[in-house]
């Protein structure tokens, strides 16, 4: 009953919120006379024109009749009413009862805001990684442990070409051949969830070209949801040290990942703290 309830519902709660988007936008930013209104922002008939779709539709779903409207006419909508992500995604909601299919956007940089989270959490190594598992942020602790990325050209701060490509750090891995397939397994499920599949291509391409373990893994088309586990790795100069990892979606940016290696015992913590002050 509350299913149904909700699916009767949707239509005019889909038409309440595009009339009071399209009542807060200024006809003349659209090269729309503003003289004569009798209310505020838009018409029907031009938010119509602007999605290319019939008044009567608009109207209709305004109205909450017409049934439901499809994808496409959707998508027109929210660009005609010049919507934000998560606008769009709840018109989507009210109007299918879904989200609206992902669109990958590669935007590397990060705000201030967003270091200064990663700052705070030394001394556990953290940082951020795109949908295309490019590493565009890290701390100190980060440098220290893992990898220094200042040091890397931006186009080889990729965990991939990392995992597969650089000695150091398959040597510094306990269990070399299981870290990789979990990496490829979760990189396949990433990119795909975020819509970015076009646009891991060449570098597809560059690593079953560069690495016979990742040709082979890559065929095996499996694929790994996140999960909480325990990161051991053996470092060159401080020896063993195991992490909690963890994986957070960041806030307002679908293409972002954070994740955080929190040291497992205190003797660890103790000996990045000390690796922290060397460096």
């Amino acid at each position: 009953m509350t299913t149904r309830m909700s699916e009767q519902a949707r239509p005019n709660l889909l038409g309440c919120y595009l009339k009071d988007r399209r009542s807060k936008l200024d006809p003349a930013a659209f090269g729309f006379a503003s003289a004569r209104r009798r209310t505020p922002g838009l018409r029907r008939e031009e938010v119509a024109q602007r999605a290319h779709i019939s008044t009567a539709w608009y109207t209709w779903l305004e109205q909450g009749r017409g049934g439901a409207p499809s994808a496409e006419v959707l998508e027109r909508i929210a660009e005609a009413l010049m919507l934000t992500q998560p606008e769009r995604e709840h018109i989507f909601m009210l109007g299918l009862g879904r989200p609206p299919e992902v669109r990958y956007e590669q935007r590397d940089a990060i705000t201030p805001r967003l270091q200064r989270v990663l700052d705070r959490l030394n001394p556990s190594p953290a940082l951020i990684r795109t949908a295309t598992w490019d590493v565009v942020a890290w701390n100190k602790a980060a440098t220290a442990m893992l990898v220094d990325y200042a040091s890397l050209a931006p186009e080889n701060r990729n965990v991939l070409k990392h995992i597969f490509l650089d000695p150091r750090i398959r040597a510094a891995q306990y269990d070399w051949e299981s870290v990789a397939r979990y990496v490829v397994g979760a990189f396949r499920a990433d990119v795909v969830r975020a819509g970015a599949a076009s646009a891991v291509g060449e570098l597809v391409d560059e690593l079953c070209r560069r690495s016979e373990d990742f040709a082979r893994m890559w065929r095996d088309t499996h694929v790994h949801a996140h999960h909480e586990r325990i990161k051991r790795i053996h470092h060159p100069v401080f020896g063993p040290f195991a992490f909690e990892n963890s994986t957070f979606a960041v806030d307002g940016r679908p293409d972002l990942t954070m994740i955080v290696h929190n040291p497992v015992s205190d003797a660890d913590l103790e000996k990045i703290v000390k690796a922290i002050g060397a460096g």
